[in-house]
């Protein structure tokens, strides 16, 4: 006990002495949202990859999908690395710093507006992310309950009033780069856990080998002898959508682009793009390697239901104490990290993009900073009691709504902002469709799923049944509205603008 509190205690002087020390960096509100946009390969890299895998990752997906698919769940890791990581900085990173520069731009709804000279767009994204971004940093807080009770035998709690305070105090204090140099801290911290815990686990089930053995001996209910360790896991199809979700979902999410606004220069995306990528190979690709083999557990069940996020808690609670410690630490530096970039993008939007336009008068530098700072500790204050509403009465629907937030985000935004990096002719009528079809499906598989409504049709039931199929759907089908629609209700209005910008970002009439 000892051991896990001094991990603790240490852990959480740093984080705050960095919130301090970056104190000067956010004096305005371009430093505090974009660290000045001078921000070098290392930080923007492990802002992207500790942004991107949180607690949920680590306690709620790996378990849940290494249950459903067994070894088969690492390419879930895989494609986050390769699609999640690899393509969208080589796709992305790029052009978005450049246009962001060239607007001025720093949010995505901002970005909306400007591309498209539109100031109800810029609104009306700025509220799909104030709606679906508060449910998303709530579940970051369910992965930690059940660690902290097998570590500590507190109550959760506690844990989530201590985590929620000193994220405020350091992101409100130090703004982004202290968000980025803490990111960078818990990096490591996650690098070196992921490794240390795997070798752990498989150790105490006899090596590599002998897991891999004893995993291919497990059978379950409608499910081959062998299928948890083989290469694709018993449900192929099922493991596609997943891989598709949460790797070209992260494409349109607004705190995962926002890291691409900061960074330097070309130079330092070209060396970012490989940190990232191979930072996401050995995090991601480890917890769901890891979460592959929790079938080799008694896992605990509540009248008959598997708990999912029990899987990851039961398989290192025999470990020793400085590893059970560790993985505290590194969950605890997964969900902070994250949920430090999602609060960050909440409060900068809705100041910025929905309370400034609506303003009469012009907001200054000094009230800016203020209402951002006042919105950053009222996000986290509303998430932390959603989720302590959560465990304290069970209710599923906010454990589940982080699928639901993925794909509605990511549903509505990914396929605008793609195309109109690459493609000047996108139409303002094409963004409101994206915005509508991908939010509105969302919405509408949150009341079937969580109502338990069927349907006859096979494939809106294949659709419907999971938040994760309908995320997939939301975003391929924004990729399909978007430039149909763009055709069929061509922009005529803001096309002159547009010429000129491709020209003098790409020097290029096409």
């Amino acid at each position: 006990m000892i051991i896990k509190a001094l991990l603790i205690v240490i852990f959480f002087a740093m984080t705050i002495g960095i919130g301090v020390y970056c104190k000067k960096h956010a004096t305005n509100v371009n430093g505090f949202l974009m660290g000045g946009r001078s921000v070098g390969p290392w930080l923007t890299a492990f802002a992207y990859g500790t942004s991107y895998f949180s607690a949920v990752i680590f306690i709620g997906y790996a378990g849940q999908f290494g249950w459903k698919f067994g070894l088969a769940a690492t390419w879930i890791g895989i494609g986050n690395a390769i699609i999640g990581s690899l393509l969208a900085w080589i796709v992305l990173a790029k052009r978005t710093r450049l246009m962001s520069h060239y607007y001025e731009s720093a949010t995505m709804p901002d970005f909306f507006g400007k591309r498209f000279d539109s100031k109800a767009l810029k609104i009306a994204s700025s509220v799909l992310v104030f709606i679906f971004l508060i449910p998303y940093t709530a579940s970051l807080y369910n992965g930690l309950s059940r660690l902290f009770e097998m570590a500590f035998n507190i109550d959760y709690i506690w844990c989530i009033i201590a985590m929620a305070v000193l994220t405020a105090i350091y992101v409100v204090v130090g703004g982004y780069m202290a968000t980025a140099i803490n990111d960078f801290i818990q990096g490591i911290i996650m690098l070196v856990g992921i490794v240390v815990v795997i070798a752990a686990v498989l150790n105490s089930n006899g090596g590599l080998l002998e897991s891999v053995n004893s995993l291919g001996k497990v059978s379950a209910e409608g499910v081959k002898t062998g299928a948890f360790a083989s290469v694709f896991g018993p449900d192929a199809l099922g493991l596609s959508f997943v891989v598709i979700l949460t790797s070209l979902g992260t494409w349109g999410l607004p705190q995962m682009v926002q890291k691409f606004y900061a960074i330097k220069d070309d130079k330092a995306i070209k060396r970012g793009t490989i940190i990232s990528t191979i930072f996401a190979i050995i995090v991601a690709g480890g917890c769901y390697f890891l979460g592959g083999f929790g079938r080799l557990y008694e896992i605990e069940t509540v009248n008959g239901k598997l708990i999912y996020d029990s899987i990851i808690p039961k398989m290192i609670s025999n470990l020793p104490e400085l590893i059970i410690g560790l993985v505290v630490v590194l969950v605890l530096s997964a969900s902070m990290s994250t949920l430090s970039s999602l609060v960050l993008t909440s409060s900068s939007t809705l100041t910025l993009d929905f309370i400034k336009p609506l303003k009469k008068k012009e907001m200054t530098e000094k009230s800016q900073m203020l209402t951002m700072r006042i919105l950053l500790v009222f996000f986290i204050l509303v998430s932390s009691v959603i989720a302590i509403i959560q465990v304290k009465y069970n209710v599923a629907f906010i454990a589940q709504m982080m699928g639901i937030s993925w794909g509605a985000l990511a549903g509505a935004f990914l396929a605008p902002f793609l195309y109109s990096l690459y493609w000047k002719k996108v139409s303002k009528a094409s963004v409101w469709a994206s915005f509508l079809f991908g939010a509105g499906i969302m919405v509408v598989d949150m009341i079937f799923f969580f109502s338990g409504i069927s349907f006859g049709n096979p494939v809106l039931s294949t659709i419907f049944s999971s938040p994760i199929n309908c995320g997939v759907v939301a975003m391929v089908g924004g990729l399909i509205i978007v430039p149909v629609v763009s055709l069929v209700f061509p922009d005529k209005k803001n096309q002159d603008q547009v010429n000129l910008m491709f020209k003098k970002l790409f020097n290029r009439s096409k």
